[in-house]
């Protein structure tokens, strides 16, 4: 789809320096910019890319002036980072901008779908789902029975909806999640072996929740497996069943979360985090990437390692920890001078 300078000023009420008529219909940054394409200019580190870019649209400061020759079309705005920002919204909301119902697909007869819905090719929905207005669900989708997804929801491509799980509005899951699928429940039996433990739970996701491609959240063996409002998670993430997750949390990648857990508001987890189940993580929590925590922690704590213990003792520790073959051999060097004094 193709915008003209013309276009994208009058969304970002900026002030076109160059030709209004001129077209654009990619993105790209300022040093790899081609004909046709749309960049900016924010970090003046930048700067000399200007005279050399080849987008044919540029968005720059309005103190910008230029100490050189362009060939590049300028709209000149009060933040160029915070208009790109805007423009790169507004660019996802039209590419996502599809209606109705290809075919093949199956809807079960129960099925209640909302005005200005997307549902594409190869995509199941099942008995009693009720999707919101504008919800959109791209191609190879399962959507299971009983489901109910919330207004301007997004479902993309292969994204899998086990039965009676509940998404509010304004959420995106993308490829290849997983939610509503079996806690890991099974009990030893006296044969050695282990019997599954039913998982009659569901999956609640609030509203403004984003899930990333490849994560899995586990159905609740009984209630609900809970992922609070605003809550991010990264791709590769593991939730278990009858999990909390408190809102505005934020999840990096290969984290994973083990059983009943429970996880406070406004923490930040980074990646390949490991968390025992049963636990209490308080609110504001930060944990750094690859720490192993196996015991409750208390709200605003910020821990690193497995077993975690506090950062800045973490910190210190590590001191010690890397200069530790400079000590042992200052102590064997002592333990000689006294045994030879001896």
């Amino acid at each position: 789809m193709n915008f003209t300078a013309e276009q994208i000023a009058g969304i970002l009420e900026g002030e076109i320096v160059g030709d209004p008529k001129t077209e654009v219909s990619k993105l790209s940054k300022i040093e790899e910019g081609q004909k046709g394409t749309l960049t900016f200019l924010a970090n003046p580190k930048y700067t000399p890319y200007i005279y050399t870019t080849k987008a044919s649209i540029a968005i720059v400061n309005k103190d910008f002036v230029p100490d050189q020759e362009l060939s590049t079309t300028l709209i000149k705005v009060d933040d160029a980072y915070h208009s790109f920002s805007k423009l790169l919204e507004y660019y996802d909301q039209v590419k996502l901008n599809k209606f109705g119902i290809e075919q093949p697909t199956f809807i079960a007869d129960t099925a209640l779908i909302g005005k200005d819905s997307y549902v594409g090719a190869f995509t199941y929905i099942g008995q009693n789902v009720v999707l919101g207005d504008r919800v959109k669900i791209f191609p190879n989708s399962y959507v299971g029975d009983n489901v109910v997804i919330g207004n301007d929801s997004v479902l993309f491509a292969g994204a899998k909806i086990y039965s009676e799980s509940v998404i509010g509005e304004n959420c995106v899951i993308n490829s290849g999640a997983i939610i509503g699928a079996d806690g890991f429940g099974f009990v030893p039996n006296d044969k050695g072996e282990y019997d599954k433990v039913p998982q009659i739970g569901n999956v609640i996701i609030e509203s403004h929740v984003d899930i990333g491609a490849g994560t899995t959240v586990d159905r609740a063996t009984l209630g609900s497996t809970i992922i609070r409002q605003g809550v991010k998670l990264d791709n590769q993430i593991q939730i278990a069943h009858n999990v909390e997750i408190g809102k505005n949390t934020v999840i990096a990648a290969q984290a994973g979360i083990a059983g009943s857990t429970k996880i406070g508001s406004n923490c930040q987890i980074g990646g390949q985090v490991g968390i025992a189940g049963h636990l209490t993580i308080g609110n504001g929590v930060k944990i750094q990437a690859q720490s192993g925590i196996g015991r409750n922690v208390k709200d605003n704590e910020v821990l690193q390692g497995s077993p975690s213990f506090a950062y800045g003792d973490w910190n210190k520790s590590y001191v010690y920890f890397k200069n530790l073959p400079k000590l042992v051999k200052t102590v064997n060097d002592l333990e000689k001078k006294v045994n030879g004094n001896n």
